[in-house]
């Protein structure tokens, strides 16, 4: 009778396998550690593109009203000072603020008594009101001051930024603006931000920043400025703030990315802070001499006619920035801004 081959002790030595063997196993350990970082890049990479063209509608966050408006858009420029009349001065930023919503019907046409308001200003980085980074820090305190006398409940001024935030908030003054007329400054902290699927075309299942998408209004508050990649950023390239992950992944597709959060963010108001414009070698700058005054601003129901005008203040134009026409393309807003009912006013 044959005898069942028993099994080699621990101590014997044991058959050296075959190739094909060999090769069974490698290709099982390959399977587990590529699975493996499947489920860590779900599990930790915070953020995600979309692979194809993503199933569904794309998610909208439209805090528009619906106001019989006066204006679709207004531009306001202070006049700077003049050389023969030295004592003469540009307008104040809140100058400016107040001039813009008066055109545009007032801010009570916006914000109605008992709203929560947030206000998201470009507090991206970590430098000062002259390195013109971040949004003027009294453009932003005059808006909180209008939407209170509008009869808003709470102001939530707050921005997802670039650099260390508590320097952010600091060292560009809005911290200190905002609360001294009696915003709620929020920090970005990780329990503020909640997984949501915008379903674009590069955007899928991102992070989303709570404090600006759970308001009953929002008022879009951008700084314009020249940019490396997208040429210029104001009002459209500000919702890259209402984001958490690792962002600059979406400087591989930065138009269309742009265009995703513009479907996705629909302010109720967007105000254009050129107070001081970055000129160059945006988005941080670090020069003073890369920042000119141009004493402007721009407000306008229509974010993409907004950047339309805007990126004019820096010397480029309408035809040049992607982002605009596909935009433009969703039915977002228009590049004309001939179209819209529009005025030009000079505080002089």
């Amino acid at each position: 009778m044959s005898k069942t081959p028993s099994k080699p002790s621990a101590d014997s030595p044991r058959e050296k396998p075959s190739r094909r063997e060999v090769l069974q196993r490698v290709g099982l350990a390959g399977g587990v550690i590529a699975g493996a970082a499947a489920i860590g890049k779900l599990r930790w990479d915070r953020g995600g593109f979309a692979q194809h063209q993503a199933e569904g509608q794309r998610q909208v966050r439209d805090f528009r009203v619906k106001a019989d408006l006066p204006l679709d858009m207004v531009v306001v420029r202070g006049a700077p000072k003049l050389p023969d009349h030295p004592d003469s001065k540009p307008a104040t930023p809140e100058q400016l603020v107040q001039a813009a919503l008066a055109a545009m019907g007032g801010i009570q046409r916006f914000v109605s008594r008992g709203d929560i308001v947030a206000i998201k200003p470009n507090i991206g980085w970590d430098r000062t009101p002259l390195h013109g980074d971040n949004t003027n820090p009294q453009v932003v305190a005059a808006m909180v001051k209008a939407c209170y006398e509008a009869g808003a409940k709470r102001v939530v001024v707050t921005d997802a930024s670039c650099n260390e935030p508590s320097r952010c908030f600091q060292r560009s003054g809005i911290w200190n603006a905002a609360y001294a007329v009696g915003a709620e400054v929020v920090l970005p902290t990780d329990h503020r931000f909640r997984t949501m699927r915008l379903r674009g075309d590069v955007l899928d299942e991102w992070p989303v920043y709570t404090p600006l998408v759970n308001a009953d209004k929002v008022i879009n508050l951008p700084i314009a400025k020249h940019h490396n990649l997208s040429k210029y950023t104001a009002a459209m390239k500000n919702w890259y703030g209402v984001l958490g992950g690792r962002r600059n992944r979406l400087h591989q597709s930065i138009d269309v990315s742009i265009a995703d959060l513009a479907t996705f963010m629909r302010p109720t108001l967007t105000v254009v802070d050129a107070v001081r414009v970055l000129m160059r070698n945006g988005p941080q700058g670090g020069n003073l001499d890369d920042a000119r005054e141009q004493h402007t601003l721009i407000a306008s129901i229509d974010q993409v006619a907004a950047d339309a005008w805007g990126c004019q203040l820096i010397g480029q134009t309408r035809e040049n920035l992607a982002y605009l026409k596909l935009a433009e393309e969703r039915g977002i807003g228009t590049m004309m801004y001939e179209k819209l009912r529009m005025k030009e006013i000079s505080l002089t």
